[in-house]
């Protein structure tokens, strides 16, 4: 829906102007009957998919499987 309003009139009706807008609608302001600024209401946006474990498996590649790095760590890892 596209609607055009005076800036004076805004003034008096903003609040019941907000609770009316859905999304996609646009509101044109205008002032001597020149437009000055639109107002658009973007679409909600699209939902995610939840998250699945193991999503990325075998994008990673290990070149050398040794447990030798972890040595620093073990006083973290109990």
């Amino acid at each position: 829906m596209q609607t055009t309003m005076a800036v004076e009139d805004l003034k008096l009706t903003l609040p019941e102007l907000l609770d009316s807008l859905t999304p996609g609608d646009e509101v044109i302001l205008t002032r001597n009957q020149q437009p000055v600024a639109k107002l658009l209401v973007p679409p909600p946006a699209p939902q995610r998919q939840p998250r699945v474990p193991g999503n990325c498996k075998g994008m990673i590649t290990l070149l050398v499987e040794d447990d030798e790095h972890l040595k620093d760590f073990e006083e973290y890892m109990k």
